[in-house]
């Protein structure tokens, strides 16, 4: 073994010593006397051979002779120095040899003892490592001698048996521990050991004390003797009670999973990479009519539908390239001769380390849901044939329903309405019965003339209430400031409510305006007013106020939000139960006796607030009086025009005129044709379209066409209106109409002015004035 050489101030330090020691001789004796090579000089240089090595040794030796060199001296004092210290050299060489002769050896002692420490330590601590790899292994090392029964066990050996430590070793004491049921394989490899000189491994069960059941496995090796026959066997136990316990549970869960699979009426399946099948169930097997292993490699091409038989391969090979879920649907043959539907799932399943392995999948007959899925849709059909029967029927009888329900309206008109109309009659045949008895009467003439058309007008006012619940009426919505409406028809109002009953106003709108129809306004307010003035008795009273409020979404029933001008009508009446509040805008629904009223007042008015975009409400309790809501939308940022004042007919009389009048109703022609001439007019008649069409295309010159909108014959007078526009395109036309059905609804969307009947003079004075272009910014 090499050392590393000692340290410069050690090697230093033994060279100065052994120069010392020859000055120090030098010194005492003389350095011409005493130098020689003189025995005091060997010390130093054994000193420092054994200390360093023969090389410092060395070095030493030719210092001191260097130095003897410098002062020469000689035994006898004058003889040659040379000889002597040739001695010298000589025997300091062999000191300086000698010396590390000795150092190697003491060295080389040292070095042995020095590896054989290293070597035990080295096998102490594998013998350690041995040991506790082995006690955390559960693997024991053991040696038995054949010939006595007798040998060594390790720890691990003890500890894995269960055994104290201090217990003797033998085949007896082993085989204690070894369960019952398995000591006759131990006595078995005990004697094939002893007989063929063989160990074979062998696992087996032990019982430790604690009653603790473990698996050994022994694994080990026959020694043979000097004669060949067995003399040793050594070897180790190794428990493997954990690995033989994670088998049980593996076989286990294989036996659960096979059982599951087995009794599951589905086909399952697990395939490796490549298509070939690992596992299948006892359905699959029962399907193909085949056991286990012939299912495993069954060709399913030879199954298939001929009409399934590409798709289904196409699709697979896509499925399994993908390595990914698919699914597959196709008619297969089964073991007994039935064609079957199958709906297969197929999913990857992966190794531990995210790896393919092949696909587990699953098929489910679907045969029936097939077939239940096609009678469904039959079914469907045929539901489909008898629910539209059905609602033909209901259709039917709805139409009947609506038919009975128009009837019981007529009836409920007749009692009311025709009263009323009677009224009416009655006044204007009386008043035009005495103007005509006693014609020089002026005065007591023009009383009844007057009355007579009073009683006119409101059969007129009438049948628009009627058409506006119907929403028939068309409106002719215009910019109106609320408050100067109802503050110009307060005298009107006034004389509705009566002398008895006093009626105030609280007008607060201030400058709003809304887009309505003002003489529709009129009447829903003169019907409010009249319906409060009936419902309050001696000493009650009428309110009328307006006021511009917000309303949320909601709030109105069939508004939208947004800002409203609310119209109040109040009275301190009898008030409403719940049950009439109900009711209040049904149409001819009324609380007043028989021939009192139509029921139509409320109605209109609802209906008027509805087609004007907004809404109306009550609210009543009995004895608490009423108080009825119309809200009417706001015309933001909009203006009225002040109103115009009254035209006579003479200030708007235009030229005179060629009118070409086609109206079917001979009282009515005869009527307008009285005023057109009263108006200086020229006027030929046609009782239909036409008639008046051919006089057209025959070119008689006329400077105005009056026509009513609802004709006999195959052309009404919107299709005259049409015809004539293309024949003479500058000829003006006005339109007349008292119906409200869907051709005067028709005829409102159209270019030519509308005329409602009825009308008086006046009103066809300013018609025909506005058509013509000559006072009609006058009438807007």
């Amino acid at each position: 073994m090499r050392r590393a050489p000692p340290p410069l101030q050690a090697l230093a330090l033994a060279v100065g010593a052994g120069t010392a020691a020859m000055v120090a001789r030098g010194l005492i004796v003389g350095f011409d006397h005493g130098y020689g090579p003189s025995l005091t000089n060997l010390p130093a240089l054994i000193l420092v051979t054994v200390f360093a090595g023969r090389r410092w040794g060395t070095a030493t030796l030719l210092a001191t002779l260097l130095l003897g060199l410098v002062w020469p001296s000689d035994i006898g004092g004058d003889g040659p120095a040379a000889p002597f210290h040739l001695l010298y050299v000589l025997s300091g060489a062999a000191t300086v040899w000698a010396a590390g002769a000795l150092r190697d050896t003491v060295l080389a002692l040292d070095d042995a003892r020095l590896v054989q420490e290293n070597t035990r330590l080295a096998l102490a601590e594998s013998e350690r490592r041995l040991r506790l790899a082995q006690e955390a292994g559960g693997v024991g090392f053991w040696d038995f001698d054949m010939s006595t029964g007798h040998g060594h066990w390790s720890p691990a050996v003890y500890q894995t048996l269960g055994l104290a430590a201090d217990l003797p070793v033998s085949i007896a004491n082993f085989a204690a521990v070894v369960h019952p049921e398995d000591r006759g394989q131990i006595r078995r490899m005990v004697r094939q050991a002893e007989a063929g000189g063989r160990l074979d491994p062998s696992e087996y069960r032990i019982v430790r004390p604690d009653g603790e059941v473990r698996w050994m496995l022994s694994r080990g090796d026959i020694i043979p003797g000097q004669g060949g026959e067995p003399a040793r066997a050594v070897g180790v136990n190794i428990d493997v009670t954990e690995r033989r316990r994670a088998e049980a549970q593996v076989r286990e869960s294989e036996a659960r999973f096979r059982a599951l699979a087995d009794s599951a009426p589905i086909l399952m399946w697990v395939s490796q990479p490549g298509g070939r099948r690992e596992f299948v169930n006892r359905a699959y097997c029962d399907f193909l009519g085949d056991d286990f292993e012939a299912a495993l490699v069954f060709d399913w091409r030879t199954r298939l539908h001929a009409d399934d038989l590409d798709r289904i391969l196409a699709e697979q090979m896509a499925g399994e390239s993908s390595q990914a879920p698919f699914t597959l649907e196709a008619r297969y043959l089964r073991a007994d001769g039935a064609w079957r539907w199958l709906h297969s799932i197929s999913r990857p399943r992966l190794a531990p380390d995210g790896g393919f392995r092949g696909f587990i999948g699953v098929a489910f007959d679907v045969t029936e849901a097939r077939q239940a899925q096609a009678d469904l849709e039959r079914i469907n059909e045929l539901l489909a044939e008898r629910v539209e029967a059905a609602l033909a029927e209901r259709d039917q009888a709805e139409a009947a329903l609506r038919h009975a329900q128009k009837l019981e309206a007529v009836g409920q008109l007749t009692g009311g309405v025709a009263h009323d109309f009677n009224n009416l009659l009655t006044v204007v045949i009386g008043a035009l019965d005495l103007a005509q008895r006693r014609p020089d009467d002026v005065e007591r003439r023009d009383r009844m003339i007057e009355a007579a058309l009073a009683a006119a007008r409101r059969g007129g006012q009438l049948t628009h209430q009627l058409l506006a619940f119907a929403r028939r009426q068309p409106l002719t919505p215009q910019l109106h400031r609320i408050d100067d409406l109802i503050a110009q028809g307060e005298p009107l109002l006034r004389r509705a409510a009566g002398d008895a009953v006093p009626l105030s106003f609280r007008l607060e709108a201030g400058e709003a305006v809304c887009r309505i129809d003002g003489g529709q306004f009129d009447a829903a307010l003169m019907n409010l007013v009249v319906n409060a003035r009936d419902a309050v008795s001696q000493g009650g009273a009428v309110s009328i106020e307006t006021q511009v409020i917000d309303a949320r979404e909601g709030d109105l029933d069939g508004a939208p939000a947004g800002r409203y001008v609310q119209v109040s009508v109040t009275d301190t009446g009898v008030g409403m139960d719940a049950e009439t509040r109900a009711r209040i805008f049904e149409p001819f629904f009324t609380t007043k006796a028989v021939g009192k009223g139509t029921g139509l007042g409320l109605s209109q008015a609802y209906g008027f607030a509805r087609q004007s975009g907004g809404s109306a409400s009550v609210d009543s309790a009995p004895g608490r009086g009423a108080t009825v809501r119309l809200y009417l939308p706001l015309a933001e940022g909009a203006t009225a025009k002040a109103p115009a004042a009254g035209v006579p007919v003479e200030a708007v009389r235009p030229r005179s005129l060629a009118i070409l009048l086609v109206e079917d109703d001979p009282d009515v022609a005869h009527l307008t044709e009285e005023m057109l001439r009263a108006l200086g007019h020229e006027v030929r008649r046609c009782d239909e379209a036409s008639a008046a069409l051919r006089r057209m295309e025959a070119g008689e010159a006329f400077d105005l066409l009056i026509s009513d909108v609802v004709m006999p014959g195959a052309l009404s007078g919107v299709d005259l209106a049409r015809a004539v526009q293309a024949l003479r395109p500058d000829l003006p036309i006005l339109l007349c109409s008292g119906y409200a059905g869907a051709a005067a609804l028709d005829a409102e969307n159209l270019p030519w002015p509308l005329l409602r009947k009825p009308f008086v003079g006046e009103d066809l004075a300013k018609a025909v004035a506005q058509v013509i272009g000559q006072g009609a910014a006058d009438f807007e």
